[in-house]
């Protein structure tokens, strides 16, 4: 530890380093310069631990070398310095020198060579590489950086060896009052009940400084209200703000804004200061009953409106919001208790509706008075009673006059009327009056629609209902009348009702059997067997109910066959009376049934029965339809029958063939006659026909044969053949005109004949002629003329009908006689 003194006036502070050694001394002296502002620095050198025990060793090596007569003194390690701290003014914009190193070693001549290096070296400070002086280069920010950690060292220039091992020390930057005070978490919204008590804590505030909170009051904040009171005061230290004032009335002001300030310097002048702004709300309570405007609310409804119409709205203010003004209505009726409205609360507007309960009538009641009352549904007895959460007013309601269609005295009529009245007879009479003051006369009729026959009318002046068409109640047993009663002014007011009238019945239809029946009997049936069981009906509906009776004509003679037997439950059953029934001896019989009701007068009617006489099947049926029936009926067997109907199904058979076949025919004749047709030349050929029998028979027999049917065109050669037909026309006519100045042996001929047997021999769709058409040259010297044609001026060819025998095979001899090779198609 070395004592720092400081020498005159100067500010800078010498701290002498000293060996305690007389053979030689080395020390460094350090010179800080500080500025006025600081009242102390205090310079820390110490030696580290490891020296002292270096220098003890050394001193231990000196006195051993002396002691063993060493002449060479070795000289000693250097003691290593560190400077624990320095201070700077931060925010300062001139550069000063905020110290000065110096090494013992360092005699002014220049010799040790100062380097500063660590944390803002060369940037933010700089030494004097001769002095040792440590200045700064730039106004430093504490809250950008508090301190700098640095190295400092002493070299030598001459050997640029280090003086001293380096030393490393710490700049702080000392804090100045620079920064303004900052809250946090803006903006602040707080709510609070109304009616709160004093002291209720609404919200807190926060500021924060940036300033060095450990070095004077730079940092020390203080809170006060700007704006607010005397609502709402603020704890200086904390910056909690609480309500200052009791009862505040949230229907009279809803909303507070509190500007609270912010200091640091403890609110000393020169200090910084912010404000921010605190919105407090005052949330509802149940602090205000429902008062109603007016002491009486009137009201008209005319006498027609219809059940559930709304007669009007009332409304109790309430000062209060939300669930805190929902409130009840309710009606302290009028003294009759009628109940003829209600009240409903509107759930949106929180007003009273008043309905129709009940129909209302002007000449019964024309006016209603009565109590409405309003009531909060929830109620908090901390600020007001239970009364004071209630009001009552009073409903006044006028029933307006209405001009009303007549009303009849019954809302339904049923009468009842037997079928058999006689027209003009009262069935009922309806009423209606007019209920209006003024009481107009009523004109009734029966509605057209609803009695489409007719059956009945009304008098127009009194209602009477009487019979106007005779009644049937098998055909209509109710009647569905509607009776309009319309007034006589010049509204023609109406309305309606329904008359039921029921027609009683009466026996006047006689029973009839259920059905045509068609009982049979089998061969071999038995005396006493059950043939056939009756039914009966009856149109009529008696209210007893039916009761038939079944018996047979009476005769002179009793039925030797049939009896009928009566059941005594409205049916009966036909009985054979012998047996040995058969159809040889008869097919058919007929037996009476006489059925009468229980009617009074009793009503009776005759059926005839046709019983027929069955060859049953094994099992005792009896055939009623198809093949079977038939054949019964026809008096034959069933395979007689079957055979008939299959001679006549062959015959139909066999027509139907013959028909076909015989049109089939017909169509293949008149196609041949068109393909006749379409070979025929429009030209008249000279044409003969020739037949040439076997060679040897004595020369040839001519014979006629008849065309032969072609085969049917082939449809792509159809074109081909029309146009080797022109040809063929083209080739006779040239023919023909040179005929009679050439002879037989002319070549014009003989290629004529090769080229039409060439196109025969090469023309597939040509049928296999057995015919021969011959084109003959009769010459020209006959003395009685020629009898062809061949030489008419017209040079027609003329093309007779051939008629002959077809044969498998034709031979044709050449033009020019009978040669060795015969041609054959």
């Amino acid at each position: 530890m070395r004592n720092c003194y400081q020498q005159n006036s100067d500010t800078s502070i010498y701290c002498p380093l000293t060996m305690g050694s007389a053979e030689e001394m080395h020390g460094w002296t350090v010179k800080i310069s500080t500025p006025s502002v600081l009242a102390v620095v205090t310079v820390f050198s110490m030696i580290p631990g490891g020296v002292l025990s270096d220098m003890r060793g050394t001193q231990g090596l000196e006195a051993q070398q002396l002691a063993q007569g060493s002449t060479h003194l070795h000289r000693r390690l250097k003691r290593g310095w560190i400077w624990k701290q320095l201070f700077v003014p931060e925010e300062d914009p001139i550069p000063r020198v905020i110290g000065q190193i110096k090494s013992d070693s360092d005699r002014g001549e220049f010799s040790i060579k100062y380097i500063l290096s660590g944390e803002g070296a060369g940037d933010v400070f700089e030494i004097d590489e001769y002095s040792g002086e440590i200045r700064t280069l730039k106004k430093l920010d504490r809250e950008e950086k508090a301190f700098y950690v640095l190295q400092a060292q002493a070299i030598n220039r001459r050997s640029n060896e280090p003086e001293e091992p380096q030393s490393e020390f710490i700049i702080k930057v000392q804090d100045i009052n620079d920064n303004v005070p900052q809250f946090q978490n803006e903006p602040y919204v707080s709510s609070i009940p109304e009616m709160s008590p004093t002291g209720t804590t609404v919200a807190q505030v926060t500021a924060t400084d940036a300033d060095d909170p450990m070095f004077g009051n730079n940092a020390k904040l203080i809170y006060s209200i700007l704006q607010g009171e005397p609502y709402f005061s603020v704890e200086p230290k904390t910056g909690i703000i609480v309500t200052s004032w009791p009862n505040m009335d949230r229907e009279a002001r809803e909303q507070y804004l509190v500007v609270v300030q912010v200091k640091d310097m403890l609110g000393l002048s020169g200090g910084y200061s912010s404000s921010t702004t605190v919105t407090v709300s005052l949330t509802d309570v149940n602090d205000n009953g429902p008062t109603f405007q007016h002491h009486l609310y009137a009201f008209a409804i005319p006498e027609n409106a219809a059940v559930g119409t709304t007669v009007g709205r009332i409304m109790a203010e309430d000062g209060d919001i939300g669930i805190n003004a929902r409130m009840t209505y309710s009606l302290n009726d009028d003294l009759e208790e009628s109940f003829t409205f209600i009240i409903k609360t509107d759930p949106v507007t929180q007003e009273g509706v008043v309905l129709l309960a009940k129909p209302l009538d002007y000449e019964t009641k024309r006016r209603f008075v009565m109590a409405a009352e309003a009531v909060n549904d929830h109620v908090d007895t901390r600020f007001l009673t239970l009364e004071e959460f209630r009001d009552r007013t009073t409903l006044k309601i006028v029933v307006e006059d209405v001009d009303e269609p007549p009303v009849f005295l019954s809302p339904v009529y049923e009468w009842k009327v037997p079928e058999n009245a006689a027209v003009g007879i009262v069935v009922g009479s309806v009423s209606a009056r007019d209920t209006d003051t003024v009481n107009n006369p009523i004109r009734y009729s029966i509605d057209k629609r609803s009695d489409t026959t007719r059956a009945f009318k009304i008098d127009p002046n009194n209602g009477t209902i009487t019979v106007a068409r005779a009644l049937d109640r098998e055909t209509a047993n109710w009647h569905n009348v509607t009776v309009e009663a319309k007034e006589r002014t010049q509204n023609h007011l109406s309305s309606s009702v329904v008359v039921f009238i029921k027609v009683l019945d009466i026996n006047d239809n006689v029973p009839r059997l259920a059905r045509d029946y068609q009982p049979y009997i089998c061969e071999g049936t038995q005396a006493g067997e059950l043939i056939q069981l009756l039914s009966a009906v009856d149109p009529d509906d008696p209210v007893e109910g039916h009761h038939f009776y079944f018996s047979m004509v009476p005769e002179k003679h009793i039925n030797p066959n049939f009896t009928i037997r009566d059941n005594q439950d409205n049916t009966a059953g036909i009985v054979a009376r012998r047996s040995t029934f058969t159809r040889k001896d008869r097919t058919q019989y007929l037996l009476p049934v006489v059925v009468a009701d229980s009617g009074s007068p009793a009503l009776s009617s005759t059926s005839t029965l046709t019983i027929s006489v069955c060859s049953c099947q094994p099992a005792g049926h009896c055939p009623t339809g198809g093949v079977e029936a038939l054949a019964l009926s026809m008096g034959v067997s069933l395979q007689t029958l079957l055979g008939i109907l299959v001679c006549l199904v062959t015959l139909i058979v066999m027509s139907v063939l013959m028909l076909m076949v015989r049109r089939h025919r017909r169509k293949q004749q008149e196609g041949q006659e068109v393909e006749v047709k379409e070979l025929e030349l429009p030209e008249a050929v000279s044409q003969k026909v020739l037949y040439y029998g076997e060679p040897g028979g004595g020369g040839a027999d001519l014979d006629f044969c008849q065309p032969v049917v072609p085969l049917r065109h082939h449809p792509r050669r159809r074109r081909e053949r029309r146009l080797r037909r022109e040809d063929v026309r083209a080739s006779i006519r040239m023919s023909l005109r040179e005929s009679h100045l050439i002879g037989p042996e002319d070549e014009v001929f003989r290629q004529f004949i090769l080229d039409r047997l060439a196109e025969a021999d090469q023309d597939p769709c040509v049928p296999p002629f057995d015919c021969l058409r011959t084109y003959a040259y009769e010459g020209s010297g006959s003395p009685t003329g020629s009898l062809s044609s061949l030489e008419s001026s017209t040079s027609e060819i003329v093309l007779e009908q051939p008629v002959c025998n077809p044969r498998p095979l034709v031979r044709l001899t050449p033009w020019h006689g009978g040669g060795e090779e015969d041609t054959v198609f």
